[in-house]
């Protein structure tokens, strides 16, 4: 019998506008849903908990809102040590990347997680799964 071998990157983080895309119900859905199957092997970065209940209580009101949140809290929901966002600032500063990419990205690193996202800017970047928008 072979020996059960453990994926290299066996947790799942979603950025904002893959849950936005999931939560909408766009063409990229799909593509999501695979980190999603799994609540147990999620990673939530703590500010994409901000970010969609912004953008969902902008679009779409308070109920959507508490809803979309509480899906997402089925994962586990994590925030960056003090050193960590430091290093998000600098992978920021030498990607160009903006801090709420750097944070979630950071995020992923930290917890040896892939990243899913529809977002160009970390396309390039390692351990990412993108899917062009």
């Amino acid at each position: 019998m072979a020996p059960i071998t453990r994926p290299e990157r066996p947790w799942h983080v979603v950025d904002s506008c893959g849950w936005l895309a999931f939560f909408g119900g766009e063409a990229n859905a799909p593509f999501f849903e695979a980190a999603f199957a799994k609540p147990d092997v999620l990673i939530v970065p703590a500010l994409t908990l901000y970010e969609v209940g912004k953008r969902m209580l902008q679009e779409r009101g308070e109920d959507a809102a508490l809803e979309a949140l509480a899906v997402m809290q089925k994962g586990r929901v994590v925030q960056l040590a003090p050193a960590d966002l430091f290093e998000a600032a600098k992978t920021a500063t030498q990607h160009k990347l903006s801090m709420g990419d750097a944070i979630i990205w950071q995020t992923a690193q930290v917890h040896t997680a892939m990243l899913y996202t529809q977002d160009a800017g970390l396309r390039h970047m390692p351990h990412v799964l993108f899917k062009a928008k």
